[in-house]
């Protein structure tokens, strides 16, 4: 029976922590380290404080040639590539260190709004290293801008033109609506809470109609028809 590496284990949960802390799923754990499913339950359940979601792994690869995805995709496989060829971080490693890069050049600018999700998750960024490993994906080069993109293996590298430089004609609409029906919303909830904060400033005689009446100041009943109309109305009715 061969010992397990009590430095290899921590290591091993450690990866596992930072995964986790990245967004990664269950079976991505189980794939990549080499501890128990149990373990792993228990490990996700101490770091997000919910259970593992459960279900199977988004495996198209159509997503990942999409616009907006196929943008953020190509700036982490980048990063990924870059820092699997270049420095000591590897596979699992590179994984976890050009995610975090990703998400931080994601968030900053006009990215990702704070507080939302990337675009390209952990999970997919994960099956995105595995199409490339099974060579269901390349890099094809911008012919204008140079920049090596995500693309279909064998697809033709001749006259290939980015989607950067080439966007599709709704490119950015739905952002579009997403941040103005955002502004909307953030518009109402801050009138709300005006109204509601002013509505509780005021004084209980100011805010309600019989509180008035009882300050003290008399209100006039509202006036009627006079008194000869309603007289000639019943002669008229009687004659």
């Amino acid at each position: 029976m061969t010992k397990k590496s009590v430095a290899k284990e921590a290591e091993e949960i450690l990866l596992a922590t930072g995964m986790i802390q990245l967004g990664a799923r269950l079976q991505v754990l189980q794939a990549e380290t080499s501890l128990s499913y149990d373990r792993l339950a228990r490990l996700y359940r101490e770091v997000r404080g919910c259970s593992p979601p459960k279900g199977m792994l988004p495996f198209s690869i159509d997503w990942f040639m999409t616009w907006l995805p196929n943008i953020h995709s190509s700036v982490f496989y980048s990063i990924y590539r870059y820092l699997d060829t270049h420095t000591p971080a590897r596979k699992s490693r590179a994984l976890v260190e050009a995610y975090s890069l990703y998400c931080e050049q994601a968030a900053a600018g006009l990215g990702t709004p704070p507080g939302e999700e990337p675009v390209l998750s952990f999970t997919r960024a994960w099956m995105l290293i595995r199409f490339f490993d099974s060579n269901l994906l390349q890099l094809s080069y911008c012919e204008r801008c140079k920049g090596g993109f995500v693309a279909h293996a064998h697809d033709p590298q001749q006259g290939f033109v980015c989607a950067i430089c080439r966007p599709p004609p709704r490119a950015g609409k739905t952002r579009s609506r997403r941040v103005a029906a955002a502004a909307a919303t953030r518009k109402a909830t801050d009138t709300a809470a005006t109204a509601k904060k002013g509505g509780a400033g005021m004084p209980a005689s100011a805010a309600s109609p019989l509180g008035r009446r009882s300050s003290g100041r008399t209100v006039a009943p509202a006036a009627g028809p006079p008194a000869g109309a309603n007289a000639g109305a019943l002669a008229s009715n009687g004659a």
